[in-house]
């Protein structure tokens, strides 16, 4: 199917009403009697409509101890003491001539820390000297992302943990596991990882299950969530995601060390640190599943790559390979839906998606155009083994070139409020690619909201 910047035959996915479920109040109860006052308790927890009230990020992670002494701890996010460094994960680097651990982690970036490394080998500690580089993509915020790599002593051989710390060595340190111990370069777990940075304040529920449910369509087995918060109804859908295997939550409580914008320009969005640290997220997502997947797909939670030749991601992978090569970042063209603009029929919306908070991506396909003469953003979809720093548009470092994909092959819908008013609604373009995937996407949507309804 190719698409034009046209007008096209309208093909609304209108589908018969099945049964509402609605949105049910939801009522906890919980008693208490003292024994010596006989006092009574009376707790009472109302969810009644998706969208009311902000849940806690994942506890911060286990922490156990190793065989080398020293307390190992799994999530993000770990304070380096006497800095202002924060680890996200370290990872065995494969692709270095001699044996390095690289560390992703989030720096003060006037800061000129002396970094030290403490390995657990086997039930020995050992130690090295480390450098760091800070990624170039910080957007002038106080605080940016960077790597702190440590060569791994020689009579080290399969390091399992790592700590990174400053000063003299004292006491207990937080070790981080060490990632991606094995190298593979076929036979992936999953073909297609979506990558997400980062989910906070989340209340989108419609839009988050229909982007969800795009994604098994288009190929995706796999989708890693960087969350930092979300509201109790979402947090129900993204409960069954994990239990379906679909779905990984990484924690990312980032607010609770460093003050973070909501946006990626200073003067509008202030904070040290450019949009809840999704650099950082990134880039640990792309070395998180090196190894576990044949390409990683970087985007938001609002966008959706979507090819127009063919139907999915692995119809389209093998076409634009052929046609470009392998070592290649294939980078899909940003373009805006606006959520404000709506022309479909909402009284045919199926009944289960009645009163469900959030953006119904099928109401909004009138896109607006591009501006030939203007820098257009993009996403990507990479071989992960090909990358070494990632931003968020585009590659910083990396063993491949990037090749625009024309957009009439594929195209990135961002359905989002337009914060521009350059282009009248009018010469908006009618854009109705997603409703193909109608027939199916709507009766997998309806299945999820029903089994994630509050009873």
């Amino acid at each position: 199917m190719e698409i034009k910047d046209a007008t096209i035959k309208s093909k609304d996915p209108l589908m018969s009403p099945t049964s509402n479920h609605g949105l049910n109040l939801m009522c906890k109860l919980v008693l208490g009697v003292s024994v010596c006052a006989g006092i009574l308790f009376c707790y009472l927890n109302w969810d009644g409509q998706l969208g009311a009230r902000l849940t806690p990020p994942y506890p911060s992670g286990r922490t156990a101890k190793t065989r080398c002494g020293h307390l190992e701890v799994t999530n993000p996010l770990v304070h380096v003491s006497d800095s202002r460094t924060y680890l996200v994960s370290s990872y065995l680097e494969h692709r270095s001539e001699h044996s390095l651990i690289r560390t992703i982690a989030i720096v003060k970036r006037e800061e000129k820390p002396s970094y030290s490394c403490m390995f657990c080998c086997h039930e020995e500690l050992q130690n090295s000297s480390a450098r760091y580089e800070i990624h170039s993509d910080h957007f002038g915020f106080d605080y940016g992302t960077a790597d702190i790599l440590c060569s791994v002593p020689e009579n080290c051989l399969m390091p399992s943990h790592i700590a990174i710390y400053t000063g003299p060595l004292r006491g207990q340190k937080p070790v981080l596991p060490i990632r991606n111990q094995q190298e593979h370069q076929e036979s992936f777990p999953y073909q297609f990882t979506v990558c997400i940075s980062v989910m906070y304040d989340y209340t989108n529920i419609m839009q988050l299950v229909q982007t969800l449910e795009m994604f098994r369509l288009l190929g995706a087995q796999h989708v890693a969530i960087y969350k930092s918060s979300c509201n109790a109804a979402t947090q129900r859908v993204l409960d069954y995601y994990v239990q379906a295997g679909f779905v990984e939550i990484i924690p990312w409580p980032i607010t609770e060390y460093i003050k973070v914008s909501r946006g990626w320009r200073h003067s509008v969005s202030p904070g040290d640190l450019q949009y809840f640290g999704q650099i950082a997220a990134l880039n640990d997502c792309v070395y998180r599943f090196m190894y576990q997947t044949q390409y990683v797909v970087l985007q938001d939670l609002d966008e959706i790559i979507v090819p127009l030749t063919v139907d999915t991601w692995t119809e389209l992978l093998p076409l634009l390979e052929q046609q470009y090569g392998r070592h290649i970042s294939f980078e899909f063209e940003n373009h805006v839906f606006r959520n404000t603009v709506s022309r479909r029929n909402a009284a045919y919306r199926p009944t289960e998606w009645l009163g469900v908070a959030g953006v119904d991506i099928l109401d909004h396909v009138w896109r607006k155009p591009n501006n030939p003469n203007a820098f257009k953003n993009f996403k990507v979809i990479v071989n992960p083994r090909m990358v070494y720093r990632t931003t968020v548009h585009g590659l910083l470092r990396s063993d491949c070139k990037g090749v625009r994909v024309d957009r009439d092959v594929a195209r990135m819908y961002h359905i989002k409020p337009d914060v521009t008013d350059d282009v009248t609604d009018d010469k908006l373009i009618q854009d109705e690619r997603l409703w193909d995937y109608a027939p199916r996407l709507i009766p997998a949507v309806s299945d999820v909201l029903k089994k994630t309804s509050p009873r």
